[in-house]
């Protein structure tokens, strides 16, 4: 645990709190359940883990809708388990990161609830955007910026004197109030919430909404047309996204995670158009990486991919920070999902049976092809709960157990992300999976106790045993070397790490020959190390001839 520069080459594991272990048969997940399983990833081969809000929350969007920063939500446990969660995952040789939600608070919060019994104008309205609607009687929205859930971004409040009063500013579900940057108190506070769990022993935050802090000041609106069904993004100067100010807050933020021995680190949650604009907020004194969602964007096709690899390599090296490199998590279709469709991009705001039918076989022979090429790629690698088992989405969530804001937010257009939130299952057991409970909070699909982690232990052809000797050999290699490109072509993606490692993916519909005297390490497709031509959606793992 001394290498202060792990945080360059780690492998980190996305724990979905609620979907992970059960420890007490609520059908939640909870801490005890994380502290029970982590002998489980110390196995797998992992070097962190990052685990989604465990604060005391409404739950209105799955523990993003934050009451208390410093307090544990009942449902998963106390401070106490907290801080053994910490100490025993340093023991396993696991460092610990967990999630900070600045862009927004909980209604529910104290701030947000003083705000709501004060007048307009007043300091406690001042910690968030309170702003007059427009139209003779304030009637209208003050612009016609839109929530990533759907609908209007902004909620009339009622005033003290039963009137209708000034509207608050929420990105996302009504009950997530978006704090105003621009209020030193904010900032303060912020720095103190990251000062209480580093002092606890947390080596890292990975940041909520990073690029969506600071607003324009004079919410111009956005040009939103009536067809228009998404949120706009790609647009010049935007008003909430992307601003150039979020960049001072990071530096602060910095300099306090050099203040700890080791220094602890951050990874931003940043959507932003281009691999320039990624490199802005892991610049020299801000962040130290940020997740590289255009890699996870692209389809199942060499040549977009090779671009992505190029161009994350490109911009990072500027900077000198390292690529990091995602295929799934909570917020978007699991990779066998996706990758069993004809169409394999990610689908902004989409999911489910409307983007088409999947074949399940495919996308799981591409997803562990696609899993070799991550893992064999320099930098930083993540992986989300279940992807080492191969799990798809459940599309066919019962109506009345949907849990996603989205649902209801699109009046019922978009099913939203549960599909890939569903309980990890754990054993053979039909009724449960082994979660902890029979009934989890959302529904587990019909034989989906034949993915579980003891069935696949027991089968040497398993994706666990895959990603897990993927790791192995990644763990041992050197990670220094930078990718030399063999070959890029429209169905073949080759490269190589130093002397130790070539990984070729085969995209294309005809068999590619391993080269002739290269060592086979390691196949996507089967548990043989074997010199056979390797086929189309396969990944190998080869040693280059000296």
């Amino acid at each position: 645990m001394a290498d202060a520069q792990w945080w360059r080459t780690a492998a980190i594991y996305q724990i979905y709190i609620r979907s992970f272990a059960d420890s007490d048969g609520d059908g939640i997940g909870d801490i005890a359940g994380i502290r029970s399983r982590l002998g489980y990833l110390a196995q797998l081969g992992v070097d962190a883990i990052w685990i989604t809000p465990w604060y005391a929350s409404p739950n209105n969007d799955g523990g993003y809708d934050v009451r208390d920063y410093r307090a544990i939500d009942p449902t998963y446990g106390d401070l106490r388990e907290a801080e053994l969660l910490i100490g025993e995952a340093h023991q396993h040789g696991l460092r610990v990161i967990l999630d900070v939600v600045p862009n927004h608070t909980s209604t529910d919060h104290p701030w947000f609830q003083a705000a709501l019994v004060a007048p307009p104008g007043s300091p406690e309205r001042a910690r968030y955007h309170f702003v007059d609607g427009r139209g003779s009687g304030g009637e209208l929205p003050p612009n016609d910026w839109r929530s990533t859930f759907g609908g209007s971004a902004w909620q009339r409040v009622t005033e003290v004197d039963g009137e209708p009063g000034q509207w608050y500013l929420h990105l996302f579900d009504p009950s997530q109030a978006d704090l105003n940057w621009s209020h030193p108190e904010v900032h303060r506070e912020f720095l103190d919430i990251l000062r209480f769990w580093f002092d606890r022993g947390v080596d890292g935050f990975r940041i909520d909404v990073a690029t969506g802090l600071v607003k324009h000041p004079g919410y111009p609106d956005l040009g939103y047309r009536e067809e228009d069904l998404l949120v706009l993004t790609n647009v010049p100067d935007h008003p909430h996204r992307d601003r150039d100010g979020v960049h001072a807050i990071y530096r602060d933020w910095r300099r306090l995670a050099g203040e700890y021995d080791p220094p602890r680190i951050f990874v931003a949650e940043a959507w932003v158009a281009d691999s320039e604009r990624l490199a802005r907020y892991v610049a020299p004194g801000q962040l130290h990486t940020t997740f590289n969602f255009p890699f996870l964007q692209s389809a199942w096709d060499a040549g977009e991919l090779s671009s992505v690899i190029e161009s994350t390599l490109h911009a990072m090296s500027r900077v000198g920070a390292p690529p990091t490199w995602v295929l799934s998590n909570h917020d978007v279709e699991r990779t066998v999902t996706r990758y069993g469709r004809a169409d394999t991009r990610k689908q902004p705001g989409r999911s489910g049976h409307e983007l088409g039918p999947v074949d399940i076989e495919l996308g799981r022979r591409r997803a562990r092809a696609a899993i070799l090429l991550m893992l064999a790629l320099p930098g930083v690698a993540y992986l989300y709960q279940g992807e080492e088992l191969g799990l798809p989405d459940h599309m066919d969530i019962p109506v009345d157990r949907i849990q996603d804001p989205i649902w209801t937010r699109s009046g019922g257009r978009r099913r939203g992300r549960d599909g890939c939130r569903v309980p990890l299952p754990w054993t053979l057991d039909p009724k449960g999976a082994g979660f902890g409970s029979a009934d989890p909070w959302l529904p587990q699909p019909h034989g989906w106790e034949t993915h579980s982690v003891q069935s696949q232990l027991d089968d040497p052809t398993s994706t666990y045993h895959l990603v897990a000797r993927a790791l192995r050999i990644r763990r041992s290699l050197d990670p220094a070397p930078e990718l030399e490109w063999v070959v890029r072509s429209d169905s073949v993606l080759r490269f190589r790490r130093g002397p130790a490692l070539e990984c070729i993916v085969n995209f294309g519909a005809t068999e590619v020959p391993v080269p002739a005297g290269a060592v086979p390490l390691l196949r996507s497709d089967t548990i043989d190390v074997t010199p056979d031509p390797i086929g189309p959606d396969t990944a190998a793992w080869l040693r280059p001839r000296g």
